[in-house]
């Protein structure tokens, strides 16, 4: 099996994985390799369903593919993301509920739990609502993820970037899950955040045990 091969399989199986776990629906959500100059991405109207190796598009920083399959509508935003974080191999896009629904508020995801630190910071930022597919959105995101590994997409979603695809969609995965628990713990009121103080004791911490593969 060829290297690309390997890949390709690999998104395969991530897809419907993050799928299972129900971060993607339908044909929403996107996920992506870097590959040599360039990506393998899913492919547009990409599903659970229809998702196969055979279907994964390669395709250039500057949006050039061959095929009858077209790559997924947001390349864009993965190729910006690959252009400016050099670190980044593996590029996770979702449509997963909690996110979804703060990204409709327009805040960032704030510091009330110290697990937000996994995602580079004291918060999550969320980018301004922007066109699916463009590059003001692209541009947004890739900026967002500067000194974060990790944003939401005002009225959108989220995506985030790490050094490899397992890991991308575990940080897609936690990001679902810290918007859920941010969300329940605000109907009782603005949850409490970590102060600088305990922030920087958090990041300390987290560079001596497993955090620190995500910061």
């Amino acid at each position: 099996m060829t290297d690309e091969q390997k890949v390709r399989e690999e998104i395969t199986a991530c897809y419907r994985y993050s799928a299972g776990l129900g971060l993607n629906e339908l044909s929403s959500g996107n996920l992506s390799c870097r590959f040599e100059d360039g990506m393998l991405i899913s492919p547009s109207g990409a599903s659970e369903a229809n998702i196969a190796p055979e279907r994964i598009v390669r395709v250039s920083l500057d949006g050039d593919w061959e095929g009858d399959v077209k790559p997924s509508s947001e390349w864009r935003m993965h190729a910006e993301i690959y252009r400016q974080h050099e670190r980044a191999q593996a590029v996770v896009h979702t449509h997963s509920d909690h996110c979804v629904a703060l990204s409709c508020h327009n805040e960032p995801l704030p510091g009330f739990h110290y697990l937000v630190g996994s995602f580079g910071g004291d918060d999550v930022p969320c980018v301004p609502y922007s066109t699916f597919g463009t590059e003001t959105l692209a541009d947004d995101a890739a900026s967002a993820l500067k000194d974060r590994n990790a944003c939401l997409l005002g009225n959108h979603g989220m995506i985030c970037r790490a050094g490899n695809l397992k890991a991308a969609v575990e940080l897609a995965q936690r990001l679902e899950i810290m918007c859920r628990q941010y969300l329940l713990a605000r109907q009782y009121g603005e949850p409490d955040r970590l102060t600088s103080a305990q922030w920087d004791e958090f990041f300390d911490r987290a560079r001596k045990v497993s955090y620190g593969r995500y910061i």
